[in-house]
């Protein structure tokens, strides 16, 4: 069982990247907890709800149970609050709209599993908005935290021989065993919607704004036909926003209207915006929009089906090489820039086979070594389509660690060791400048110490 126990731990660490912090669940935990804090660092409080959420998380992965793991599991929330504390002190921050950024894709994600927001919605019984504001805070706190971390071990290196000699220092019997990994990459292109579909969404806004300006509330319209979904359903209301936060040419256009003006359809990288000044201050205004994206048709992914199929062709006349074709045209932004591959999580280049998208690995299963794709049509995460060429350049069979094929993932173990140890050292350090109150309940941790 200890041998069984130490493999596990060992091969979390070779796959994991050090301080990787776990989603903050947003389900109800049917377990009802009495809550009290438990811990006090500085301004910052820690409750018991919090710890048996980390700890019952911490079991979900599979780990043993025990009074040990807890402690361990408390003293990474102690550190993480004086994180917290540090960054203040430093004026390290995390920008509202970094945190919104995360959420969207963290909701896309959830979207596409559960099969849409109102399913999500319908899960949890409340709305999208109601849930991102629950887990705003968490997310900027992980955020925050991940920058402090970042901050105290930015400079932290390993050699190859200390990759070596961490790879020496773990028990043969200990290596873990790797399951079927896979060298892939893709060529994204999305379909972009052409003129007829532009001037279709130009004219549906026309229509608009000639309604408003026959006196039919802007609010109404805008709750009724714009596409954006953090401004919709308060009729387009954006509030106010300083000179360079939104797009150029939605700021040039409403600063060049008059309070209370509306624009003619104007073009951005989200869409076409009818736009509406409310009101100038300073350097801030505010303004409403309606937002219609325009949609490629039939004719357009046809288009794009074609293209594809030519830059397929010459890759495969070598006139360029798929991983320059990926830096260059693909649309996915993350794997063109390592090529078009997908990577694990220490960036090798390469993934287990039992972690690909299932139409990818259906796809791969009928592929030959070295063999690139036609043009397959798929859809996205967002619900849109696209098309993409996949290139099958290696299979790597079943395997203990090693250093020959495993550098990579051995490496960022090693380095994930080595910013565990600063951020340690840093914690000894620091504690004695800071407030820490432990509940008598938890002295068996023996954290003050």
């Amino acid at each position: 069982m200890k041998k069984q126990n130490r493999q596990m731990r060992l091969k979390f660490i070779i796959t994991s990247i050090a301080f990787t912090l776990s989603f903050i669940s947003i389900a109800q935990s049917n377990e009802v907890v009495i809550d009290k804090i438990i811990a006090k660092v500085d301004d910052y409080i820690i409750l018991k709800s919090e710890l048996e959420r980390s700890y019952l998380d911490f079991l979900s992965r599979g780990q043993m149970r025990g009074s040990n793991a807890k402690c361990q599991i408390l003293q990474q929330i102690v550190v993480n609050k004086m994180l917290m504390a540090q960054s203040e002190i430093d004026s390290i921050f995390v920008l509202d709209v970094e945190v919104n950024s995360n959420l969207d894709r963290r909701m896309a994600v959830m979207a596409q599993q559960f099969g849409g927001e109102e399913a999500i919605e319908k899960a949890y019984g409340k709305t999208i908005d109601q849930i991102r504001s629950e887990i705003f805070d968490n997310i900027k706190e992980q955020l925050t935290i991940q920058r402090m971390q970042s901050e105290l071990t930015a400079n932290l290196k390993v050699t190859p021989s200390e990759v070596k000699k961490f790879f020496k220092d773990i028990p043969t019997d200990s290596l873990p065993y790797f399951s079927t990994e896979v060298s892939i990459a893709q060529i994204v292109k999305e379909a972009e919607p052409g003129k007829e579909q532009k001037d279709k969404v130009r004219n549906l806004l026309l229509d608009l704004r000639s309604q408003i300006e026959s006196g039919i509330s802007f609010e109404v319209l805008a709750k009724k036909y714009s596409q954006d979904p953090g401004s919709a359903a308060n009729g387009g209301q954006l509030g106010f926003y300083s000179r360079g936060e939104l797009a150029p040419e939605y700021e040039a256009t409403a600063l060049s209207l008059k309070p209370g003006e509306v624009s003619m359809p104007v073009e951005s990288q989200f869409g076409f915006h009818l736009i509406q000044l409310q009101e100038k201050r300073g350097n801030t205004y505010k303004s409403r929009h309606i937002l219609i994206t325009p949609q490629p048709n039939q004719k357009d992914y046809a288009n794009t089906e074609r293209y594809l199929d030519s830059l397929r062709n010459v890759i495969l006349l070598d006139s360029i090489t798929f991983q320059s074709a990926a830096k260059e045209y693909s649309d996915d932004q993350v794997t063109s820039s390592a090529g078009g591959f997908f990577q694990d999580e220490t960036g090798a280049l390469r993934i287990p086979a039992d972690q690909l998208d299932p139409n990818i690995f259906f796809t791969i299963d009928t592929m030959k070594i070295g063999n690139i794709t036609k043009p397959i049509r798929f859809q996205k995460e967002d619900g849109t389509y696209a098309f993409r060429i996949i290139f099958y350049k290696n299979k790597i069979p079943p395997h203990q660690a090693n250093l020959d094929i495993d550098y990579q993932k051995i490496a960022a173990a090693a380095l994930a060791q080595k910013k565990n140890k600063k951020i340690s050292q840093w914690f000894d350090k620091a504690r004695g400048n800071v407030f820490i109150e432990i509940d008598p309940e938890y002295n068996y941790c023996n954290l003050t110490n």
